[in-house]
């Protein structure tokens, strides 16, 4: 056992109202700069919706992520070491700029220099990157509450297995916000797509950075990210992404779009896993099974051997603590509420959402069951205006049920705070154990009055400093783990490398150039 750490990041989409605060603050912090104005490293998407860039979630098209060979072994999408060789100097996978949008501006100078005249003048939208006139057909937001819809809805990859289920009429229509940024995945495609050795996963907290001293601007990076985050900065040449907001992390502080988040619905915090089981779990057979596979790779922080062992393979003592602590841990392993997003990429995400539940007491109330009773919520699960199956293609590769387990609980969740707000009774039935159950369900779905508690705090009341437990850096680290880490090189050198399906020899962590530590992924070494 091979102990990690890793920050991750869970988002609780039952309160994302779709503000784009995030987007702005990350925009203005990151990515306002020549060259980087179509980029958005966090972005929010409306559901279903075609996505930024366009059908962002359609490997076939894109080849993005991971898939297995005939053998059962990892491989890239994008194809083997030599394709993408001989390939270096045209991708065929890259989207495009009308995929993304090509951005644009309005001529200001009109409004300033107009003379005096009877009629307004009007200001031109001017292309970005040309600097000519344009009209405007597509962008980041194009798709806001539904606007692009049911033109362009039913193109959404996620909608393509249900289309016969799914209605787009005003009367029934449903939708829902998902905000996006990086996954800094335990096993990044981005990573061993690479063929200069520019990308690599930081050892001590997992982030997946950039080196911008040896990107020689190949962009396989970008096609090789299932979930396109990585952009290219046509000024520099350079490859850019989401950092995680790195520099306030080594500082204790939460990412800026966690900070300035409205609806306080971003949680980060540390979890531990085994990092010599993710090859393993990756290589999982079945897509559906990928979720659980995950879970299997985390390690519980509070065990006691785990934290020994953390700590006797270099994990600092604060870190395990904040790790026991950790909000995210919570709501991925303890209460499984949170569920990844697409797992079937196979690169291991860890940015984690809460699914969003829709609202039950109308669609209760429509199905005739009292809603003040809590078992009549779990008959109407399924009768949801968003469908149980979309969130299982969004999250768990098809898989319903642990989608209907989160949702069950937060609808249980729901019902005891109400009843207990207005003052009804809100014991167990006689003979059953504490918690709630719904009719015919399975004793999964059992919520106890503990674990509601504990959810009730994270999800209603949380405050700043159970959201972000991030523990500062270690800046005194450095020293030796650059002792212990001293090989280098590039990530195509030798065979069995990223792409090849072989394990690339013996897997462990290398420095580069700029001495920041690569870790090893799935399929070869980063």
């Amino acid at each position: 056992m091979r102990v990690m750490a890793n920050v991750c990041m869970v988002m609780n989409l039952d309160k994302c109202i779709g503000c784009h605060t995030c987007s702005v603050t990350c925009k203005q912090t990151w990515t306002n700069r020549p060259g980087t104005e179509y980029v958005y490293f966090n972005n929010v998407e409306t559901k279903p919706g075609v996505g930024y860039p366009k059908r962002w979630e359609d490997q076939d098209q894109w080849k993005g992520g991971w898939e297995l060979d005939r053998r059962g072994r990892l491989r890239l999408r994008g194809g083997s070491r030599l394709k993408r060789l001989l390939s270096i100097f045209y991708n065929p996978d890259l989207p495009t700029i009308e995929d993304y949008h090509e951005p644009y501006t309005y001529d200001y100078a009109r409004l300033i220099t107009a003379p005096a005249g009877t009629k307004a003048p009007s200001v031109s939208t001017r292309s970005a990157l040309t600097g000519r006139e344009m009209n405007p057909t597509w962008g980041a937001n194009w798709e806001d509450d539904l606007a692009g819809a049911p033109a362009r809805a039913l193109d959404d990859p996620n909608i393509k297995a249900m289309s016969e289920k799914v209605v787009l009429d005003f009367e029934s229509v449903f939708m829902f916000y998902l905000p996006r940024i990086c996954e800094h995945c335990l096993n990044p495609s981005c990573v061993a797509s690479c063929p200069s050795g520019a990308m690599y996963k930081r050892e001590e907290d997992g982030i997946v950075l950039v080196d911008q001293d040896r990107c020689r601007g190949w962009r396989f990076c970008v096609s090789g990210c299932p979930y396109k985050k990585v952009y290219f900065n046509h000024r520099t040449g350079k490859a850019e992404k989401c950092t995680l907001c790195f520099p306030r992390i080594e500082a204790g502080l939460p990412t800026i779009c966690s900070e300035t988040c409205v609806g306080r619905l971003r949680y980060l915090g540390l979890m531990l896993y085994d990092a010599d089981a993710v090859t393993q779990a990756a290589a999982t057979a079945a897509p559906q099974d990928l979720y659980e596979a995950q879970l299997s790779v985390f390690l519980d922080p509070s065990d006691p051997a785990v934290a020994t062992e953390a700590e006797r393979q270099g994990v600092p003592h604060d870190w395990v603590l904040a790790a026991q602590r950790s909000p995210t841990y919570s709501l991925i392993a303890r209460h499984r509420v949170a569920l990844p997003l697409h797992p079937e990429y196979r690169t291991m995400p860890m940015v984690w959402y809460i699914p969003p539940l829709s609202p039950v007491t109308d669609v209760t109330a429509a199905a005739g069951y009292d809603d003040d009773d809590p078992d009549a919520v779990f008959a109407t699960i399924d009768a949801l205006r968003i469908p149980v199956e979309y969130l299982a293609n969004l999250f768990t590769a098809g898989k319903a049920q642990p989608v209907r387990s989160a949702l069950q609980k937060l609808a249980v969740l729901r019902a005891m705070m109400r009843a207990r707000q207005l003052g009804q009774a809100e014991g167990p039935p006689q003979g059953e154990e504490p918690g709630l159950r719904g009719r015919g369900q399975p004793v999964e779905t059992v919520l106890s009055s503990a674990d509601a508690e504990d959810l009730f705090r994270l999800l209603a009341i949380a405050r700043y400093e159970d959201r972000y437990v991030v523990p500062p850096a270690h800046a005194e680290e450095a020293g030796r783990l650059l002792a212990q880490h001293s090989l280098s090189g590039c990530s195509l050198e030798e065979e069995g490398g990223p792409g090849m399906g072989g394990t690339g020899g013996p897997r462990l962590t290398r420095r580069d150039e700029q001495g920041r530590l690569h870790i090893p992924v799935a399929g070869g070494k980063a």
